[in-house]
């Protein structure tokens, strides 16, 4: 069963019992990167593979630091909404959240050389450091409905089953944290025709997962049982990898990039708390606990990402704008868990992952010191037995203007995919939730020329 990609999971003495879900979605939600950077980037869909000249362009190629023509700083923060619509056998939920983060900051420093005027050819050097959100976590959602199956039957005196008609139940599940990503470049330009780069990346992941799940359960005889679980699940660790990139300018107006993203190599660790099942029967007014709960346990392992391949193309009509096009690709079954026994998880992710493609479209138009922008991106789900709304798509706007030595930038966007989520995943019988989502934020960045 395809499983949401916000969520993850346990190790594997918890899956047959856990409400939160496999390694395998674990893989999916580490391997998943958002377009997220500063306003102009976002406004165009991060179509900025050929482009650069954008501090954030670095993250799709490191060539792109070796266009800027001279130093800059930026900030940006974002405005973040995701609305949920969770259908649980015919009766659905909505739930909206939003937060504001910073979410960008960095710099491209750029030196000119002497190479030039000793027939070398290499004109600038370029180094940049961005730090950015590789994906933020924060959101909570509630389903409701009635599956007609009960997995809590047994009278907690007797041991015997007995409340085994169903009234319905209740699911919410809280996720929170980010994975910070942190880019150091280096670029340089040849003869103002080719541009290479090289970049080292760390990232720092941090997420937080809690689930609530109650059934309403009864003997047909007017004796009711409400059942609860709760689990917690902290994720955390460190990661790294590599980018090169080249983009070539076959004529004035059109440019070409190309880039290759490594695996990211993953350290995680990560703390489950299981509160086990607590009961409340009406007819006694009593409550009662599942023996020997609550139980912590810690893990630690590695987890490889598949390599990234970005291929880029664009149009500058002189100074009045731009088109620009980036396709992507993923292959999502070549993610890997080791340090650990992991055979089943691995062949999973062989078996039920795909490659995936991406792409991304955008364009600007400069209208003196003002900038209009729009963008559409459509991105592959890596399930293989997935719908066709589980595929995301979006679409980005934007406006910026430039004040001389700072420009301000302002952008809009707004992703949606649906994906479901199975609130008792050792029960076949029981169907997912339904989650339909979608997700808008605005950036707001700050350019500094220095």
């Amino acid at each position: 069963m395809k499983n949401i990609l916000f969520l993850v999971a346990l190790y594997a003495s918890f899956i047959t019992y856990g409400q939160t879900q496999s390694y395998n979605d674990l893989g999916v939600l580490f391997s998943t990167e958002n377009i997220d950077g500063t306003a102009r980037y976002n406004a165009m869909s991060g179509a900025f593979g050929s482009l650069g000249g954008d501090i954030s362009a670095i993250e799709s190629n490191p060539a792109g630091a070796a266009v800027f023509l001279k130093s800059e700083v930026s900030f940006s923060l974002d405005f973040n909404g995701v609305d949920t619509k969770a259908t649980y056998y015919g009766e659905s939920t909505f739930t909206d959240n939003d937060n504001v983060k910073f979410s960008q900051a960095g710099g491209v420093f750029v030196f000119n050389t002497n190479y030039a005027a000793n027939n070398n050819g290499w004109k600038k050097l370029a180094f940049a450091f961005n730090y950015t959100t590789a994906n933020n976590y924060e959101n909570f959602w509630v389903a409701l409905g009635n599956s007609n199956y009960p997995s809590q039957i047994y009278d907690p005196i007797n041991d015997k089953p007995k409340y085994i008609f169903s009234e319905g139940q209740y699911f919410e599940n809280y996720t929170d944290g980010r994975n910070n990503k942190y880019t150091f470049t280096f670029a340089s330009n040849y003869q103002d025709k080719i541009y290479v780069g090289a970049s080292l990346i760390s990232y720092d992941v941090d997420f937080y997962q809690n689930i609530f799940l109650e059934e309403y359960n009864d003997d047909g005889k007017g004796d009711l049982m409400d059942a609860s679980l709760i689990q917690d699940l902290y994720t955390y660790g460190n990661g790294f990898s590599f980018n090169l990139g080249i983009i070539g300018k076959p004529s004035k107006n059109i440019r070409l990039g190309l880039a290759y993203q490594s695996p990211i190599w993953y350290n995680l660790g990560e703390t489950f708390y299981d509160y086990g099942w607590e009961y409340y029967v009406y007819d006694l007014d009593e409550y009662f606990q599942e023996p020997d709960y609550p139980q912590e346990t810690n893990y630690y392992y590695n987890l490889r990402t598949p390599s990234k391949y970005t291929g880029s193309f664009s149009y500058i009509f002189n100074k009045f704008g731009l088109i620009s096009l980036d396709y992507i690709y993923k292959n999502f079954s070549n993610i890997k868990l080791s340090d650990g026994y992991w055979t089943n998880e691995n062949q999973a992710f062989k078996n039920e992952l795909n490659g995936v493609s991406e792409v991304r479209v955008g364009t600007e138009w400069r209208i003196k010191k003002a900038s209009i922008r729009g963008g559409y991106h459509f991105e592959q789900t890596p399930y293989k037995d997935a719908i066709s709304s589980d595929n995301k798509d979006g679409f980005s706007l934007g406006l910026g203007y430039n004040f001389g030595f700072i420009k301000f930038d302002v952008s809009y966007q707004q992703d949606r995919y649906t994906a479901p989520y199975a609130i008792y995943p050792q029960y076949p019988e029981v169907s997912a939730t339904e989650l339909d989502y979608k997700f808008s934020k605005v950036t707001a960045t700050l350019v500094f020329n220095i």
